[in-house]
């Protein structure tokens, strides 16, 4: 693997977004499981947006380097995480069932990650009427919100451990939640398949990356508009 500066550049950007985009997702499931009433994340010092609080060394620092150094791989820049933050489902607020509780504390990650991408555009369509370096606009895109867009669309599919497990929970009747059972055991195996599909041939990744690559141009095709309004 030849790495030069610009490389070296990429993987450096890419590291701080990473970081910054894995902060507000971890402080978004600390936040509403803190607010339905659960004190153990403010307890663990998890109701922050101070990044060392949500860092962890291989999943946040080191698989985002590799990812970002090994852009001929064909991977998805999506495997890594962030320190997960722990939570008492038997502390949440009993004006909600405990499934609720979950759906509730699990999409708020991804949720985060949307007002983000949000926030981020809003920035864009003011830099771009105030003439700002269009190199500048084009990066805080690219490395913060396809990247929020990217981890948003990744952790809400139906997989435990991803957010998107507890919403098939808490979405599927009790008569079907052996489909749980069994994604809750295997889901970690499943997505690490997903992972080395590439190797073996299949175009799983590529699948998964599609309704990302769908979202990620709609979306720049509606801050175009914004900006050229």
């Amino acid at each position: 693997m030849n790495i030069g500066a610009d490389e070296l550049k990429h993987a450096i950007l890419y590291l701080i977004a990473f970081i910054s985009c894995i902060t507000v997702h971890e402080f978004g499931h600390a936040w509403v499981a803190t607010r339905l009433g659960d004190p153990t994340p403010g307890s663990q010092g998890r109701v922050t947006l101070a990044p060392q609080h949500h860092i962890d060394p291989i999943g946040t620092i080191l698989m985002p380097i590799i990812m970002a150094l090994s852009a001929s791989s064909g991977a998805l820049p999506l495997l890594a995480w962030g320190r997960p933050v722990q939570t008492n489902p038997m502390a949440y607020t009993r004006r909600l069932s405990m499934s609720t509780g979950r759906m509730l504390v699990s999409l708020a990650g991804p949720a985060m990650n949307l007002v983000m991408a949000l926030v981020v555009s809003v920035g864009i369509v003011i830099g771009a009427k105030a003439h700002v370096s269009g190199e500048l606009l084009m990066a805080a895109f690219d490395y913060l919100v396809r990247l929020n867009l990217s981890l948003m669309i990744f952790n809400l599919l139906p997989i435990p451990p991803l957010d998107g497990g507890a919403v098939l929970a808490w979405a599927l009747p009790r008569s079907m939640h052996n489909v749980v059972d069994f994604l809750a055991r295997y889901g970690s195996f499943i997505l690490l398949f997903l992972v080395i599909s590439p190797s073996l041939g299949l175009p799983l990744m590529r699948f998964i990356g599609y309704p990302i690559q769908v979202v990620t141009y709609f979306w720049a095709r509606g801050l175009t508009m914004a900006i050229g309004a």
